[in-house]
């Protein structure tokens, strides 16, 4: 849809043209004809104005799966397949009432199904949407943080590394800035953007001055004007030729369909075979073809995607609750796996709170408290006698920043490290808007991880002064000379290596630290960081997270291995790992540059990382190699990470997770999961609920399970025993759906066992129904069967009932039998009374809803006759209860002797 402004521009310049020429116009003129001042950026009312009429800044979501979708993938299972099969050969055989009863089924079930995945695909859609990109944006002269959505035609926005581009946008201003676009030109190398227009039409990828909606700023800062949004962008003309994309599916949830398939051919196997037996030892066609119906109702079990569906979004939402957004569904398996935690420092084991907690100068050290009111230095009271070196580190911090404090109402925004800088400026009457109008900017040097520093340089006094901050070891190898009260002086190499003893003491006492220089030239657009003037050091204080210290010694005792990676100082990286308890006294901080790939390292070496607690001055590129390192020793890795170069290691992690307040919008789009707290208790909790998703869809796939087993031993038992049917089709269905569905889904909302982070993470190798699951549904089907065909034969031959009445009594004992098997899905170490299936209210509301609807099957009298029912005697009733008992006491009585075998007591 091509986008016109509002009315016409009285200077007749035609809109539409911005869009698709913007990197042909001069800025003075593309901001005249969108009417915009790019010094103030648009109003409020008129961003409202533009956003009605042009809608917002969204391009149609291609995981968005219609009605349609959903409701044909009801239809589509290989479990639909054979009940339709089942409900023709009723049919054919003129059971009007079972054929009638199937296609009813059919119908309930397709729609709990639709219903049910309609839910939980729409939640999955909104915890995506929680993780939105946003964008600063120039509005009002003030800098604000928006979501993408909202961007118009017209705003300024500023870009910065790690940001994923939310629009097109003409670039006002650039300063070394790359951009990844391969997602929009297949280019493999990130490409260099200017300021400058072209005087001509190019290629798309050739436009050096414009940024496409969905790339990547690898590095770099910029400011922009935005000229397409939505479908009027690159992305969005590519987008509207795509089809949609096909859901993405975990790897639980193709184990499950597969398992579906895999019973409806053992169903099929089990037909063909007792139907054969049955036929060639002389019996009645007729019963064998409805024990055949009955086998195929009572193998599949109906509701087994339907309640993996709701477990997964149900989960996840409660992980979102917890601040963990799931964006990847393989995710939510692989966090209850998880052996390693590499984890940063600021912002995740620290509350990233910054202030300003000491200058450093050869003036001397200027102590600050929370309120950034100055401390006594000897006689001095230095905020407040005029101190000139110290004013200029502070107009350096000031100016070498792209932060904005609060004003009003109207949130700060940027790094907190930043807003720290401008916090204790403005302490001492020093304010950016007041540099910036008694200064000229001249040009911005982003931030790099290569040099480790940032520059900015004016003119002040008929002079181009450059302030510079960054890596202290960096600034000061930098450095040439070395500004004091009384002037300049060289920096020899004493002085070099006292400024680094500087910057290991602030470290040592856990405070992050930044160095300041300036340079003096008399000609523009110099190197910036060559010939500096140190100023000082400013050590920043970051405190440890309250919730830290719990949340790393409940993952020890989960068995999992907490390692902090981070880019700061080895001291200070000590000192926090010190204060969370994740280290002690004598561990060793090892340096980042001793990762190196895999194949590089000696055993030695590989054995030193492995056994590493702590990483120190890590790089992103070393990040990614010691995520390597730790899978090839087999461990499952969670890997934290914030920048736009900490993507890759994010991709390699088996669960890669990206912060959501400080963290990059690229970073978070390369992760499988993204704190919105940024907190490392936060990645506990999620590995938490990933073991109990898991474990939820494991007892609920044993429950159902177990259930149809013993339905399919029942029939089959009965047939080769030349017995007639204990249960009839229309039973099983009415089963299918009572005693199987609703305790299962109870199963699926479990808040999980209070000790499930005390136990060892899961093997990921082994299938979603193990070994001891297997035996517990073989075990568990087995007795609920026994007891049901002895109830059938103790309803002829105890009670001399025969007929409907005799099927009534085997009827209700399976019932029960199943219901009452919910219990025994508990965990063999919990405790038998007291677990987290008797502490589920879900389980309990289910079992009452099944108990009423069952006496409903018996009592009212149209519901017993479609199901062949009759009322049952008090002795009768007395045979059902007892019977349909014991497979509860032997299944508890097993998980007490497993119990006690494993060493565990009740």
């Amino acid at each position: 849809m091509t986008e016109k402004m509002p009315d016409p521009h009285p200077g007749g310049v035609d809109p539409d043209d911005c869009a698709s020429t913007a990197h042909q116009w001069e800025i003075a003129r593309l901001a005249e004809a969108l009417r915009v001042d790019p010094r103030e950026g648009l109003s409020a009312d008129e961003c409202h104005r533009r956003r009605l009429s042009f809608g917002p800044n969204l391009l149609p979501d291609a995981k968005n799966i219609s009605r349609l979708r959903i409701l044909l993938n009801q239809l589509r299972s290989a479990v639909v397949a054979l009940l339709v099969v089942a409900a023709v050969l009723a049919m054919v055989y003129r059971e009007w009432t079972e054929g009638l009863a199937i296609a009813v089924v059919l119908l309930i079930n397709t729609t709990i199904g639709f219903v049910s995945e309609l839910r939980a695909m729409r939640s999955m859609e909104a915890l995506r949407k929680m993780g939105t990109i946003s964008a600063r944006v120039r509005r009002e002269g003030r800098i604000l943080e928006v979501p993408a959505e909202e961007l118009v035609t017209g705003d300024i926005v500023l870009l910065e590394g790690g940001d994923v581009v939310p629009a097109d946008i003409r670039l006002i201003e650039a300063s070394n800035l790359a951009v990844d676009q391969s997602a929009l030109t297949g280019e493999s190398e990130a490409v260099d953007k200017t300021a400058d227009g072209l005087a001509e039409e190019v290629p798309l990828a050739d436009r050096s001055c414009m940024v496409f909606m969905g790339t990547a700023v690898n590095r770099g800062s910029a400011t922009g004007l935005v000229t397409g949004i939505a479908s009027n962008t690159e992305l969005g003309r590519i987008a509207s030729l795509v089809e949609q994309a096909a859901p993405e599916r975990s790897p639980m949830e193709k184990q499950i369909a597969r398992l579906g398939g895999q019973l409806v051919w053992v169903t099929l196997l089990c037909v063909v075979l007792i139907a054969g037996v049955g036929i060639a030892t002389g019996k009645d066609w007729f019963l064998m073809i409805e024990a055949a119906i009955s086998l195929a109702v009572a193998a599949i079990p109906e509701g087994l995607p339907i309640v993996a569906t709701l477990a997964l979004a149900r989960g996840m939402w409660r992980m979102a609750k917890q601040n963990a957004v799931v964006e990847k569904l393989s995710a939510v398996e692989t966090l209850g796996a998880t052996t390693v935690i590499c984890t940063d420092k600021t912002g995740t084991l620290t509350e990233n709170k910054m202030n300003v907690k000491r200058l450093v100068s050869t003036s001397g050290a200027i102590e600050f408290d929370h309120n950034l009111s100055s401390f006594k230095s000897g006689e001095e009271q230095v905020l407040a006698d005029g101190n000139e070196l110290l004013r200029e580190m502070l107009i350096t911090g000031a100016l070498c920043n792209r932060a904005e404090l609060a004003s009003g109402s109207i949130k700060g925004s940027g790094d907190p490290m930043e807003l720290a800088l401008l916090e204790v400026a403005q302490a001492a009457d020093i304010s950016r808007p007041s540099l910036d109008q008694a200064m000229k900017k001249i040009e911005e040097y982003a931030f790099s991880t290569e040099t480790k520093m940032m520059a900015v340089s004016y003119t002040r006094n008929g002079s181009v002064i450059y302030f510079v901050k960054g890596a202290p070891e960096a600034v000061v190898r930098h450095s040439t000379a070395v500004r004091g009260p009384a002037g300049t002086a060289p920096m020899t190499d004493e002085l070099r290596e006292h400024w680094n003893e500087l910057t290991q003491k602030l470290a040592q006492d856990g405070l992050r630290v930044l160095g300041l220089a300036q340079k003096s030239t008399r000609t523009q657009h110099e190197e910036p960081y060559t010939d500096l003037e140190l100023l000082g050091l400013v050590g920043l204080h970051d405190p440890p997270r309250q919730d830290v210290k719990q949340a790393i010694t409940a993952s020890k005792r989960a068995g999992i291995r907490v390692v902090m990676v981070t880019g700061d100082h080895p001291a200070t990286a000590r000192n926090i790992a010190l204060a969370v308890g994740l280290a002690s006294d004598d561990t060793e901080v090892v340096q980042g540059s001793a990762i190196s790939p895999w194949n590089r390292l000696s055993e030695q070496q590989r054995q030193t990382i492995l056994n590493a607690e702590i990483f120190s001055r890590a790089t992103p590129e070393q990040k990614y190699d010691l995520v390597a390192v730790y899978q090839q020793a087999g461990e499952i890795v969670a890997m934290t990470g914030d920048g736009v170069n900490d993507a890759p290691a994010l991709k390699r992690a088996d669960i890669g997770v990206a912060m959501g307040l400080r963290g990059t919008q690229v970073a978070r789009q390369a992760a499988a999961m993204v704190l919105r707290d940024d907190a490392f208790a936060t990645i506990v909790l999620a590995i938490r609920e990933g073991r109990v998703i898991f474990r939820n869809i494991q007892r609920f796939v044993g429950y159902l399970l177990s259930c149809n087993l013993g339905e399919i031993l029942v029939i089959g038992l009965a047939v080769l025993a030349g017995m007639p049917l204990p249960i009839l089709p229309l039973q099983i269905l009415f089963l299918n759906l009572v005693t199987d569905v609703f305790p299962a889904f109870a199963l699926g909302t479990g808040a999980g066992d209070a000790d499930i982070l005390k136990r060892p993470p899961r093997d990921p190798g082994k299938p979603l129904v193990t070994r001891s699951i297997w035996l517990q549904i073989i075990g568990n089907g087995s007795v609920i069967a026994l007891v049901t065909l002895l109830s059938f034969y103790l309803a002829n031959s105890w009670l001399g009932l025969g007929g409907y009445a005799a099927t009534t009594v085997s009827f209700l004992t399976i019932s029960l039998a199943q219901l009452w098997n919910v219990f025994n899905m508990r965990d063999p170490r919990s405790r038998m009374l007291l677990n987290d299936i008797t502490r589920n209210p879900y389980v309990w509301a289910a079992l009452a809803l099944c108990v009423i609807l069952l006496l409903a099957a018996v009592y009212v009298p149209s519901i017993a006759m479609v199901l062949s029912l009759e009322r049952p005697s008090g002795l009768a009733w007395g045979l059902v209860l007892t019977l349909s008992l014991v497979p509860l006491l032997i299944g508890q009585a097993g998980k007490f002797l497993s119990r006690r075998m494993a060493g565990h007591h009740p």
